[in-house]
C-alpha cells in the first residue's frame, strides 16, 4: 500500500464540517504573503487557491461579499474581467501553459466551494496534465509550493496591470 502524506490538508479536513467565516473576507484582513494574495486592485484581488488543481491556480475575487454577477457594481464587473485578463497574462508568462481554464461556479449545484462570495478560477493546463494520480487515486501532485508560486507571479502582475 502506498501513502501520500499531505499534512497541510489537516486544517482543511478537520474544519470541513464547521461553519467558518468567509475565506475571501478573512484573506483581505491578513498580510498578502500569509493569505497568498498576489495582487490587489481597487475593487478586487487575486489570490492563490489553497487546494489547487494545478500550480498557478488563481482566483479573482471582489472585495465585497456578493454571491452573483448581478450583485456587482459596474466598476466591480469591469475590474473583475480586467484582473482576470492580467491573471491570464501573468500565468502565461510564468508557466507557459498550453491553455487556461477560466470559470465561475455560482451556487452549490454548480460546484461552488465558497457559496456566497463570487470568484473567478483560472487554472493553467498543459497537454497531458491529467495523470493517473488525479484519475485513479483522486490525488493531485503539485511540484511547486504556494509561497514559491506567489513569488513567481507577484512581479508579473505589477508589470501587466
Amino acid at each position: 500500500m502506498f501513502r501520500l502524506w499531505t499534512p497541510w490538508r489537516l486544517k482543511y479536513v478537520t474544519n470541513a464540517t464547521r461553519e467558518a467565516a468567509c475565506v475571501f473576507c478573512d484573506a483581505q484582513t491578513r498580510p498578502d504573503e500569509d493569505a497568498h494574495i498576489v495582487w490587489r486592485g481597487t475593487t478586487g484581488f487575486v489570490i492563490l487557491n489553497l487546494y489547487p488543481y494545478n500550480n498557478g491556480h488563481l482566483m479573482v475575487v471582489p472585495y465585497r461579499h456578493v454571491a452573483s454577477l448581478n450583485a456587482l457594481t459596474a466598476d466591480e464587473r469591469v475590474e473583475l474581467i480586467e484582473l482576470t485578463r492580467v491573471a491570464e497574462a501573468a500565468l502565461t508568462e510564468a508557466y507557459a501553459p498550453h491553455g487556461v481554464n477560466v470559470g465561475i461556479n455560482l451556487g452549490k449545484a454548480a460546484g461552488a466551494g465558497v457559496l456566497d462570495h463570487l470568484h473567478v478560477h483560472l487554472v493553467p493546463r498543459w497537454h497531458g496534465d491529467t495523470n493517473f494520480m488525479s484519475v485513479v487515486g483522486e490525488t493531485r501532485v503539485l511540484p511547486e509550493e504556494l509561497p514559491v508560486t506567489a513569488a513567481r507571479l507577484r512581479p508579473l502582475f505589477a508589470r501587466h496591470a
